[in-house]
């Protein structure tokens, strides 16, 4: 029996698996918190790390093969010439590079952008926090000698003193200066959004290609973007469209060609096996309906059945929940809005259920975008944590247009992570084949019917 472990190095916490490679079975498990907030010390994430890797290890006496990283993707590491890190990193779900965001396309244009880079970049991505950095902190952008990404970060602290850091597609194609198309940085347009510094980047990995070594001699494998892992574990092809609730609220879909939507809208990732990932990111997503249970004084089991008293349309509520802003529209300033509201339909059912609605439908404008780009949907898996939640399965079920599957409860991310370390330790041309239990849910005759989204952006979005 081989062992490995694969990482989950998340917004909110480390999730670590010690998994069996020939089969994929989960034999240790271990997890620890991150610290609050849109910007961490990245010294953090590896505390976290270690913790949850021996928390894994706990029980576990056989020796570990071989580790993986899949992390946030989109955040900014900076480091100086000693490897430190400059400033805290910056995570994806911080928008202050909003103006900066709107200056950096306005120079280049969504289509050229869109074109060279697959996406057209938002706030979230890597490129703009850069530009933000050069702006208000230049002389903490003047020591900076190399830019990584949460991963890349993680998988470097694994390894040994003097390993290289490394990166894989999948996360490159996240940070607004690589090219989907030719697999190459694009080092001309970082310089110009980081004020004409050159920083060092990572090494770009194939999919089992390998970072290095830990001291004690395991191998480190190349790592990834989170939902590139996700699908990964998955196993997902052409045809299926992983809806994850976490969070953030992600739709992607692997697919054998790239995308270059000038939308912005479509972001034309790269996936972790040599295809693509065209995904569109929500913002707001589990929290949306932590936040409803806490106002309703329930937790989320209560939420649920509350919402499932409800009859689908809440009762005329409609729910728009860009509570943190919002990303996709990029709306990063708007507000959520609860409108549609009468003496007679305000009750805690309707509106537990209007949450659980308008975050699905939000996801729901996602799949309409991918289908737009031209995803075919054979089926929809819905993963993450509120993907569990029943009312969240019965709104599901009539809400995406195509059979939907919840599989069976696992943390997707880091069992991607591991299936990439046993990837790369096999040396084979393709992944080993883990089995993967899913459960369809049986149509709905009724749900929820999305309004278009121009009507569910809030009054101070649409001046945006």
């Amino acid at each position: 029996m081989t062992l490995v472990i694969g990482v989950d190095s998340s917004t909110q916490s480390t999730k670590a698996l010690v998994v069996v490679a020939e089969t994929g079975r989960v034999v240790g498990e271990g997890r620890q918190p991150h610290p609050d907030g849109t910007e961490v010390d990245p010294r953090a994430w590896q505390v976290a790390c270690d913790r949850a890797i021996a928390e894994a290890r706990a029980g576990v006496s056989e020796p570990i093969a071989a580790i993986a990283v899949a992390g946030q993707q989109h955040g900014m590491v900076t480091v100086d010439a000693d490897g430190e890190p400059v400033r805290p990193a910056l995570l994806w779900n911080d928008t202050r590079s909003a103006a900066e965001t709107e200056q950096f396309v306005a120079k280049h244009g969504a289509d050229r952008l869109a074109e060279l880079t697959g996406s057209v970049p938002v706030p979230s991505f890597t490129v703009t926090k850069l530009a933000w950095l050069a702006e208000h902190e230049p002389a903490a952008a003047d020591r900076v000698d190399r830019v990584m990404l949460p991963h890349d970060w993680v998988s470097w602290a694994l390894a040994e003193p003097g390993t290289e850091p490394a990166t894989d597609r999948g996360d490159a194609s996240g940070t607004g200066y690589f090219s989907p198309r030719t697999g190459e940085w694009l080092p001309d347009l970082l310089s110009e959004a980081f004020g004409g510094r050159t920083p060092r980047l990572p090494r770009l990995l194939g999919p089992a290609e390998v970072t290095g070594r830990t001291a004690d001699g395991v191998l480190v494998a190349a790592g990834t973007g989170d939902n590139m892992g996700a699908a990964l574990a998955l196993n997902a092809g052409p045809g299926d469209v992983v809806v994850s609730l976490g969070t953030s609220g992600t739709v992607f879909a692997v697919t054998e060609e790239g995308t270059a939507d000038p939308t912005g809208f479509v972001a034309g990732f790269c996936d972790a096996t040599g295809r693509y990932l065209p995904l569109v990111c929500t913002l707001n997503a589990a929290r949306v309906l932590t936040t409803t249970a806490a106002l309703l004084g329930t937790d989320l089991a209560g939420l649920d059945e509350l919402a499932l008293r409800a009859e689908p349309g809440s009762g005329g509520l409609v729910f728009v929940p860009y509570l943190d802003g919002e990303r996709t529209p990029n709306l990063p300033d708007a507000s959520g809005t609860l409108t549609g509201i009468r003496r007679g339909n305000l009750t805690p059912e309707n509106l537990a259920r209007s949450a659980v609605e308008g975050m699905l439908c939000g996801l729901a404008d996602g799949l309409a975008e991918l289908r737009r780009v031209g995803v075919q949907a054979r089926r929809v898996l819905l993963i993450g944590g509120a993907a569990r939640s029943a009312a969240v399965q019965a709104v599901a079920s009539g809400l995406f247009d195509a059979p939907v599957e919840v599989p069976e409860p696992a943390e997707y991310v880091a069992l991607g992570a591991a299936r990439q370390a046993a990837w790369a330790l096999s040396g084979a041309a393709e992944p080993a084949e883990w089995s993967m239990r899913a459960e369809a849910i049986g149509r709905s005759e009724g749900g929820a019917r999305c309004a278009p989204p121009t009507r569910r952006l809030s009054p101070r979005s649409t001046a945006t």
